[in-house]
């Protein structure tokens, strides 16, 4: 029995809702990317490809598509910075009863903050299912993102969000804690990350009551905070005494843009190798890796989404090969794309 057209593509986007429903900020998604990505599919012989029938290339192709739309995670020295420190600091905090130490995750946007704190995560979690196989119940990693002009509740209902924990409208403060707490406890919770902690300001009242139940909840929950967002150290979650307890409890890792070196290089390589296009020749992308910095300024994101882009195109328009024409039509962040000034040289009298 063969599938039609119709059914296959069906079949096929059915799928992909599903995938982007599971988002890191629920227990479900957070479990499916511990588990990793699915295998990359193989590239067919070009005989092969010829053989196939209209429904087997659109899903063939459907298959790649979805394979360079998955951001690749490298194990940058950023990456290996932040799981090292991280895991550092869950060790010291094992017998800690108060006073636990914690980390803050710094820098531009697109320098890859939010992929070191998860993959810290995974490999806090992965450590934890090696130690205690077979037990499902267990949730040693909470992952939750600060909602811009948060207020305490919007924060406390990520919390329960993550866990599955049912918020109602009449549902207080205390039981919303309460209830989370009650879970991170018996589930043996030991590392609570937070994203975009940058939308924190210990300026306002709603920002500082935000952070007075971050502090609560890192004193009930017997786990290591990690906090991550935008140029902390100049950002007014740092403000004032609140902000002054912040920084003397959590210990900062910056991140800034590459500069042009071995790292980029091998940064570009790895991504290379992951291509799936029929075309494309093996180290011509390693041969642009100076545009390719020029162009991304450094930043791991913009490079990802150039390259990444640019495979999408060479399959959709038949190329199979990712090219500078092709990078270049690329559109990156505003960042990426604005021309840098040049400094002005100092007056001389």
């Amino acid at each position: 029995m063969t599938i039609s057209e119709p059914a296959a593509w069906h079949t096929a986007l059915q799928e992909a809702d599903a995938e982007v429903n599971r988002q890191l900020t629920t227990l479900d998604g957070w479990r499916r990317f511990i588990d990793g990505p699915p295998e990359p599919p193989a590239l067919v012989s070009p005989g092969d490809l010829k053989r196939m029938s209209p429904a087997e290339r659109g899903l063939y192709d459907e298959d790649r598509l979805d394979h360079h739309a998955r951001m690749l995670v490298v194990a940058t020295s950023f990456v290996e910075k932040t799981v090292v420190c991280g895991r550092r600091l869950v060790l010291l905090n094992r017998h800690a009863i108060s006073a636990r130490r914690g980390l803050m995750v710094s820098g531009l946007p697109g320098t890859g903050k939010t992929s070191a704190i998860t993959q810290l995560g995974r490999s806090h979690e992965l450590l934890d299912r090696a130690r205690h196989p077979n037990i499902s119940d267990r949730i040693p990693v909470l992952y939750i993102t600060v909602p811009p002009a948060a207020t305490a509740r919007m924060v406390a209902a990520e919390f329960a969000r993550f866990l599955g924990l049912p918020v109602r409208p009449r549902s207080n403060m205390t039981d919303i804690i309460e209830a989370v707490v009650g879970v991170c406890t018996d589930t043996r919770a030991g590392l609570v990350l937070v994203d975009e902690i940058h939308n924190v300001s210990q300026v306002t009242r709603a920002g500082g009551e935000v952070s007075d139940t971050l502090k609560y909840f890192s004193e009930r929950i017997p786990a290591t905070f990690v906090y991550a967002g935008i140029d902390l150290e100049t950002s007014e979650l740092l403000a004032g005494t609140r902000g002054a307890q912040i920084a003397g409890r959590f210990t900062l890792v910056p991140t800034r843009p590459f500069p042009y070196g071995d790292e980029w290089k091998g940064l570009v390589a790895t991504m290379e190798e992951t291509l799936l296009l029929h075309d494309h020749p093996p180290g011509s992308l390693v041969k642009l890796d100076r545009y390719l910095h020029n162009r991304a300024d450094g930043m791991i994101g913009a490079l990802s989404h150039a390259i990444r882009g640019a495979a999408i195109d060479a399959i959709l328009n038949g190329t199979e090969r990712v090219t500078k024409e092709g990078l270049d039509a690329i559109p990156l962040d505003h960042a990426a794309e604005t021309p840098k000034r040049p400094l002005k040289k100092a007056a001389t009298r």
